[in-house]
């Protein structure tokens, strides 16, 4: 990333700011701070910020909507945070499309790590050269995070995006539930591997097809492969 990265705060507890901004700060990372769920929607429209730390509880509008809002017309990077530890909640954050899940109490050098770590994947998949996929009245756009089904545009979240571009950028070849969660989410992701399972079931319903040419398809007891039938 040629610029220094801004990053924005979302976080209703003004110590969460003070902290992760002293690091951000030695990092020498540029950072905004909002603390209600209105706020953190409208600075991210002013600010556009490079990646968003969203805390799932907040008040005025929740984290979860903010995040479901959000991913309505970006796929900035965002980072859930929660209180919480159930395993319900870091699935829900997985699937409105959250790239990364915290759970408080955290070490600020933790966050800066998974910062960091998102922002290199970032930057790599950038460097690659992206390209759409074509088959039979299916596409899938990378550059624009864009799935089409018979010329009809798709609400996708960009994992989903991330997760069907992978297998169909391999036909054929299976994907095993680990390797999927280390090329979209990357080798550092501490997630749970039924979060894959969850998106791929969700993909599935999105761009069923009649008579489709193509599937997605599960080997059991190993994981997923895209296959191409004509």
């Amino acid at each position: 990333m040629g610029k220094t990265p801004h990053i924005l705060i979302c976080d209703d507890d003004p110590v969460i700011h003070e902290s992760l901004g002293l690091y951000l700060k030695a990092e020498r990372f540029d950072f905004s701070s909002a603390y209600d769920g209105e706020q953190a929607l409208s600075m991210n429209e002013s600010v556009q910020p490079d990646l968003i730390i969203l805390d799932l509880m907040m008040p005025k509008i929740s984290g979860t909507d903010v995040c479901r809002e959000i991913r309505r017309f970006s796929s900035v990077p965002i980072i859930m945070l929660t209180a919480k530890g159930e395993e319900i909640d870091r699935v829900l954050g997985l699937e409105l499309g959250a790239d990364d899940y915290i759970v408080k109490p955290f070490s600020p050098r933790e966050v800066i790590a998974r910062i960091k770590a998102v922002l290199r994947r970032l930057g790599e998949k950038t460097q690659q050269g992206r390209s759409i996929l074509r088959f039979d009245g299916l596409e899938i756009n990378i550059d624009n995070y864009q799935i089409k089904v018979d010329d009809t545009v798709i609400a996708c979240t960009p994992k989903e995006v991330e997760i069907l571009y992978l297998l169909a950028s391999h036909v054929g070849q299976v994907m095993d539930r680990e390797q999927i969660l280390s090329k979209v989410w990357g080798y550092d992701y501490f997630g749970d591997t039924r979060t894959v399972d969850t998106h791929i079931k969700r993909i599935r319903q999105k761009i069923a097809k009649e008579n489709a040419g193509w599937g997605l398809m599960t080997v059991y007891g190993v994981g997923y492969k895209f296959e191409v039938f004509r």
